[in-house]
């Protein structure tokens, strides 16, 4: 009535229509803000949920996902951008994600074979090819027999509890991928932990392990955030002195490390003394999806009835083995792509140390860390280097220890030398600015 009072001049009739639309507004009000009152009192799991992603923001670590518009290349298109980008932080080490025979032989696996199985390998979601592609790995790797799983996280996941129990125990290296780390928890076997790549350590822990029935050493052949390289010698020595066995999980090794790109283990010259390798075939194996383990013909035999990432998951898609079978064709008969990413390696790595940037990593790992050290420094030179034409990834906890941030290149042989000689460019201009480099 206070908010009406001056509109004498309305006819009652009016004035009684007015009167009801406010009243019906002023309504309105009081329940949008009883809404927002209580939209403002989170329950438990919305406070913690709302809590861990401020946390994340406020420390620099929050992750947000670019959106990449083309196939994936040494050169991608990313949406917002009228330019291409020079891609430097994809898996894509031998440049095979795009290749046109892939493709092919991709389409012609679909038009021969159907585009899924829908069901798990044991049920109906065999087909010949699935086998087909296990031995041409296991030929590869020069083991038994091999068995496929949907990814190598699937892989490492079934492996361990398959076998191992409260008897036994796993020695595993300090800085393993987090899906050794997830399969040895599924498992009831012992667990040491042995600081990273350090042999005095190692022999400590298979001392502590000396009752076990099966004693295991886990690592990764090559450490993707770090780009080292594991000591398989060193580390085989220890096994044969202390009666264990091997597992290395070659995802960032199979397809180019050693001569041939048969991984840490012929890099290392050890390929007869690893029991067990565990690797993938999206990387550098055409950047599709799909992992295995390789080794001996009884032990893929009980993985086939117990490993329970098998059991239970879909079969891999005819298309990404077709394509996957056409991959070890090439790659076992011709070097020419491995030895280009060693090329591009080296050249890389002596630029940028010469400039002053502290690179991590073995000088033949195609991984190529830049430390930095601050998370939200990371995160800054990478949208930095992103508006230069260059598309790298800042790094930081969880997926690597507090006070690690890095920015993490990766190395294709699809990459020309003056794409490198750019990348390169643009690392200094940023690292000049940020004060990184002097």
């Amino acid at each position: 009535d206070l908010f009406l009072r001056p509109l004498t001049n309305l006819s009652d009739r009016n004035m009684l229509r007015l009167r009801a639309r406010a009243s019906t507004f002023i309504s309105a009000c009081r329940n949008n803000m009883r809404f927002m009152s209580t939209a403002t009192k989170m329950n438990p799991l919305e406070e913690k949920v709302h809590g861990d992603i401020e946390e994340m923001r406020s420390a620099g670590t929050y992750k947000t996902e670019r959106v990449i518009v083309s196939p994936q290349r040494a050169q991608i298109e990313v949406n917002n951008r009228s330019d291409p980008v020079l891609n430097m932080c994809a898996n894509n080490y031998l440049g095979l994600s795009s290749h046109p025979d892939l493709i092919q032989a991709a389409k012609d696996a679909m038009d021969t074979h159907g585009l899924g199985l829908s069901s798990v390998r044991f049920i109906c979601g065999t087909q010949d090819i699935h086998c087909e592609l296990e031995e041409a790995i296991s030929k590869f790797h020069k083991k038994e027999a091999t068995i496929l799983y949907p990814s190598c996280f699937d892989a490492n996941a079934g492996f361990f509890e398959a076998f191992l129990t409260k008897e036994d125990a796993i020695i595993s290296d300090a800085l393993n991928h987090a899906s050794i780390i997830d399969g040895v928890r599924l498992c009831k076997a012992q667990r040491h932990r042995f600081d990273h790549m350090d042999m005095g350590s190692l022999e400590e822990k298979l001392i502590a392990a000396k009752d076990a029935r099966i004693k295991m050493i886990a690592t990764d052949g090559v450490f993707s955030m770090d780009g080292d390289i594991a000591p398989l010698a060193e580390i085989c020595d220890l096994a044969d002195e202390y009666g264990a066995y091997v597992f290395v999980d070659e995802c960032h090794a199979t397809g180019f490390l050693g001569k041939t790109g048969r991984g840490t283990p012929e890099y290392c010259g050890v390929e007869d003394r690893v029991l067990v390798i565990n690797s993938t075939l999206g990387k550098a194996l055409g950047g599709a999806t799909g992992g295995y383990t390789t080794g001996p013909r009884e032990l893929i035999d009980l993985l086939r009835n117990k490993a329970r990432p098998y059991l239970f998951s879909n079969t891999l898609a005819p298309s990404v083995v077709g394509a996957s079978l056409k991959v070890f064709e090439m790659i076992s008969n011709d070097t020419s792509l491995r030895d280009k990413l060693e090329e591009n390696t080296t050249f890389f790595r002596e630029e940028l140390s010469q400039y002053g940037f502290d690179i991590a990593g073995d000088k033949a790992c195609p991984i190529v860390p830049v430390m930095l050290g601050d998370a939200r420094l990371a995160a800054e030179f990478a949208d930095e280097m992103l508006e230069k034409g260059v598309y790298v990834i800042g790094f930081s906890y969880p997926v690597v220890p507090k006070g690690k941030a890095r920015i993490r290149t990766q190395i294709s042989a699809a990459h020309s030398r003056d794409q490198l000689q750019y990348a390169v460019n643009a690392f200094v201009e940023v690292g000049k600015k940020k004060g990184v480099i002097a």
